[in-house]
């Protein structure tokens, strides 16, 4: 009997030191929010915009220099070079326009990726206190998967419902 009392004193610490882990797909779980289908969106509209306007300014500068090819040879060399110059600045224009549509989406998606991706931090954590994980990782990041850890996808998705 006393054996078997200090082999259950043995291996009690052993039980406390269970580890649960889980692994989680935020692709999914953010591909199947509203509110990720709603900022999809904006940035689609915002880039069709921004894409628009670059068009528009390609296409005046496409123009002008069709016009200046066309009219080099009856220009005088003061007249060529204020234009050549005119063209130039305009391509700069259009450079720049680029890189600042480009910063302004880059910009809109962090602004409107930044709540959804903190809903499902928020969520996860909840799923792992709920459930007593120890820790829950990105599926995919691990090397090695037992068979001992739990997808907690279809948990998150819940808790965010």
């Amino acid at each position: 009997m006393k054996k078997v009392i200090v082999m259950l004193m043995l291996l009690a610490p052993m039980t406390a030191f269970a580890q649960k882990f889980g692994k989680v797909n935020t692709q999914t779980v953010v591909q199947t929010m509203t509110e990720y289908g709603k900022a999809q969106g904006e940035l689609q509209a915002l880039q069709k915009q921004k894409e628009t306007e670059l068009k528009g300014l390609q296409d005046e500068l496409q123009r002008k220099s069709e016009e200046y090819d066309k009219t080099k040879s009856t220009l005088n060399a003061t007249k060529q070079k204020e234009t050549e110059e005119e063209l130039q600045n305009m391509y700069t224009k259009v450079q720049q326009a680029y890189q600042d549509g480009q910063q302004e989406l880059q910009k809109k998606s962090q602004e409107l990726m930044t709540p959804i991706q903190a809903k499902i931090m928020n969520a996860i954590q909840a799923v792992g206190k709920a459930g007593n994980f120890t820790y829950i990782f990105e599926e995919g990041a691990a090397v090695y998967t037992g068979t001992n850890v739990e997808d907690v996808t279809s948990k998150v998705q819940a808790q965010l419902k």
